[in-house]
């Protein structure tokens, strides 16, 4: 059987998180009734916090920085924040997606790691994973691990969204105001960062060139 591929959608500015939430439960409930093809979605949010199903009060350290958010994704808490790339992923998973065989979350999650992996190394990053903990790693020099990529997915019957945030030039200082994804022992990083001066358009390029290598 043939399906059409996902739409992909760029919405400029800084759009809403709640307006966010909304949009992809109305978009995933469409998808599941078959009224909706599947979407890629990329945006930009204001500095926010937002809490994932595992998320530790105490893991909040300055409450009133930042709006605070209840995500009902999985993971912990993450940041969101002007140049940094998030990716909602509205898929129907019940059917393949490329090398993503139907019905298993975790193949899901590990194809999104695939994907910002095969997008960094178009910029001569090479993005890691690591055992235990889900996102994407680089290690500097030094041998310091950081972060620069967070992935946190709900899947309501079947239809994905949420999806992941790569961190392309947002201001890694507002990253401190929590303890990121619950991991103390190590910190974030970006793309500007890492003296790799992209513009989100080049990234969004790059995304889109390697969504195949994954998800077909």
């Amino acid at each position: 059987m043939n399906f059409s591929p996902a739409t992909w959608e760029t919405t400029p500015g800084h759009t809403d998180y709640d307006a966010a939430l909304q949009r992809m439960r109305e978009r995933a409930a469409a998808i599941r009734e078959g009224t909706a093809e599947e979407l890629v979605w990329l945006v930009e949010h204001k500095p926010l916090y937002t809490a994932g199903t595992s998320a530790k009060a105490e893991d909040l350290q300055d409450a009133s920085r930042f709006p605070t958010y209840t995500a009902g994704r999985g993971g912990q808490w993450t940041y969101h924040g002007p140049g940094q790339r998030v990716a909602y992923v509205m898929l129907d998973l019940t059917r393949p997606h490329g090398t993503i065989p139907a019905r298993d979350v975790r193949c899901y999650v590990a194809g999104l790691e695939r994907w910002v992996i095969e997008t960094l190394k178009e910029f001569g990053v090479k993005g890691e994973i690591r055992d235990g903990r889900v996102g994407i790693w680089v290690v500097r020099p030094n041998g310091e691990e950081q972060k620069i990529g967070a992935i946190g997915v709900r899947v309501t019957r079947w239809v994905s969204w949420h999806g992941l945030a790569l961190n392309v030039n947002p201001d890694l200082g507002h990253f401190t105001g929590i303890v990121p994804c619950g991991i103390r022992e190590h910190g974030v990083t970006s793309l500007h960062a890492l003296d790799v001066k992209v513009s989100m358009d080049e990234v969004d390029a790059a995304l889109r060139r390697n969504w195949n290598r994954v998800f077909g």
